[in-house]
Parts: structure tokens; C-alpha cells; sequence
């Protein structure tokens, strides 16, 4: 009986040091892209890389992704990707997509490239696996031999709600709202007890706040209004006002992130990309006093115990 009682102990002690000695769980975030429409060589389109456990997924393809990968992680990154999330179908997301999925195959990808967005998400794949058929028999049947698999999509019309979950990575979509483009979804990332979230397109949407709230890491959309009525000022004042009135602007986000009360609240996806963090940061804290970072592409954060922000070159 007393050694069955020991070997009851030795197991269960077994199974506590190999919690203790298991890492915490982390997520680690790059800004690949924290620009917008207009191109600028130093902010390149959206784009944003989240590594948790196996998985390797980026939120949206905008211009220069594919560049931003190769800089950070060369062939194997670039060809790695396990999943794309777009969170709407606006160009400046979207248009960096034939590259990572023609690139990442030529790097070394030997499965379909698996890109999950909102309807229409499909038919865009569909469209580009027509556009670029040339391409693809050259490359697949003629020249190199690249194994087929790689050449196609595995793509997903989302809804609101769990996309996947595996390897101990939960994803979900969320509605947000970015005016008449619709459907528009943020993302919420679980790993390990820790949240990121990321508030794609949007104006101030309760959704984003009630996604957040809590989380570690909420990674947030910003206009500045003034440098943009001060920098559009040859445009339509009209469609300038139209392009504002869809998204939050630094003292809604204020009130957000008060709301939400994330770990650390992040701008990306700065509009217009000259704004400063002087045009940024000050409306904001007028709601909000916790820690905020104005992101700049090629940022790496560490989401663990402690939220440490470093440079990727």
C-alpha cells in the first residue's frame, strides 16, 4: 500500500516539474507593414506577423510584405506561413497577396497557402490562381518542377467567430465596423493565457473594445484628422471627410483603450503615414493613461509575462 502511495507522489511530482520547468507561453508580434493606401518606403502596407507555438500567421498582405518577411526571417519564414487572415478586401490589404503566395513557393512552400477573410475571400484567390496561370504552368510543369500543392490556395469565407484552433492557438474573427466596406473583422489571438487582438479597419466600434478587453496586446487602426485635411488639402474635401468619418480617430481610441485597458495599445495602420507621435499620442491620452507605443514597421513585440518591444532589422 505505502508503495503504491509513493509511486502515486513520484508521478505526480513528475508531472508538477515538468509544468515548472515548461516556458511560459508567449506570443511574439512584428509590424511588418504599419502604412496605408499611400505608398511610402518607410511604412510599408499592412501587415502584421504573429508567431505562437507552430503557428506563423499574418494579418493582411499589404505592399511589401513579402520584402518585410525575407528581411526578418529569409526562405524558411517566407515559405512558412501557416495562415493568412485578411480583415477586409480594401486593395492596400490584399495586394501583397499574389507575391507572399507565388514567392513563398518558389522559397520552398510545398502546401496550399491556407487564407481565411470575409466573403469574397475565395472568388479573390480564385482570380488569382487565373491571373497568374502562366506563371504557375511555367514554374510547375516546364521550368523549376515545383511540387504543385504549393501553387494552390486553401481558402475560407469566414463569419464572425472561431476560425481555427490547433496546436494551442485559437483564432476569431470579429465584426467591426469600417463604414459601407463591409464585411470588415478584427482578430483576437489566444495563446497559453495570453490575448492579442487587432482592430483592423475601423471607426470606434464597441467590438473592438469588448474583443480587447483584458487582453495583453491590442493592436489598433489610427487617423489623425488634422494631418489629413492639412496634407489631402488638393483633394475632394468631401472624400476626405468620407475617408475619416471610416475610421477612429486618437481621441476615440483614447476612449477605447480606456475602455478595453489592454496590456499595451499599439497604433498601426497610421493615417496619413507622415502623422507623428505628436499628432497621435497627445488626443489620446486625454481618455486614456496606460501604456501606448506608436508603431513603426519592422517593430517586434514579446508578449509573456512581460510585454518587451525590440527593432527587427
Amino acid at each position: 500500500m505505502l508503495s503504491r502511495w509513493l509511486t502515486a507522489v513520484a508521478v505526480a511530482l513528475l508531472f508538477v516539474s515538468a509544468a515548472l520547468a515548461a516556458p511560459p507561453a508567449h506570443i511574439v508580434v512584428t509590424l511588418l507593414g504599419t502604412g496605408n493606401p499611400r505608398p511610402d518606403d518607410r511604412r510599408f502596407g499592412p501587415a502584421i506577423l504573429v508567431e505562437a507555438d507552430e503557428e506563423r500567421i499574418l494579418i493582411d498582405a499589404g505592399r511589401g510584405a513579402t520584402i518585410r518577411l525575407f528581411s526578418i526571417g529569409r526562405a524558411p519564414l517566407l515559405s512558412g506561413i501557416t495562415a493568412v487572415l485578411l480583415t477586409h478586401l480594401h486593395s492596400d490589404h490584399t495586394v501583397g497577396l499574389p507575391d507572399l503566395w507565388l514567392t513563398g513557393w518558389i522559397f520552398g512552400r510545398r502546401a496550399p497557402l491556407a487564407v481565411y477573410g470575409p466573403a469574397g475571400t475565395r472568388t479573390l484567390t480564385e482570380h488569382l490562381t487565373q491571373a497568374y496561370a502562366f506563371d504557375v504552368h511555367m514554374r510547375r510543369d516546364v521550368d523549376e518542377r515545383l511540387p504543385a500543392t504549393g501553387a494552390d490556395f486553401d481558402a475560407h469565407d469566414v463569419t464572425p467567430g472561431v476560425v481555427f484552433a490547433r496546436h494551442g492557438v485559437t483564432v476569431t474573427a470579429f465584426a467591426v465596423d469600417h463604414g459601407p466596406v463591409t464585411p470588415a473583422y478584427g482578430y483576437r489571438i489566444e495563446h497559453g493565457g495570453r490575448v492579442v487582438v487587432f482592430s483592423g479597419d475601423t471607426r470606434y466600434s464597441a467590438a473592438v473594445a469588448a474583443a480587447a478587453r483584458g487582453a495583453d496586446l491590442l493592436v489598433h487602426e489610427v487617423l489623425s484628422p488634422e494631418v489629413e485635411r492639412r496634407l489631402s488639402a488638393m483633394r475632394d474635401p468631401a472624400q476626405i471627410e468620407r475617408v475619416i468619418a471610416h475610421h477612429t480617430t486618437p481621441e476615440e481610441a483614447g476612449r477605447l483603450f480606456a475602455d478595453a485597458k489592454p496590456r499595451l495599445a499599439v497604433y498601426s495602420h497610421i493615417v496619413p503615414s507622415p502623422a507623428r507621435p505628436a499628432d497621435l499620442v497627445p488626443p489620446t491620452r486625454r481618455a486614456y493613461k496606460g501604456p501606448l507605443v506608436v508603431g513603426t514597421d519592422l517593430m517586434r513585440i514579446d508578449v509573456g509575462p512581460r510585454i518587451v518591444i525590440s527593432q527587427r532589422r
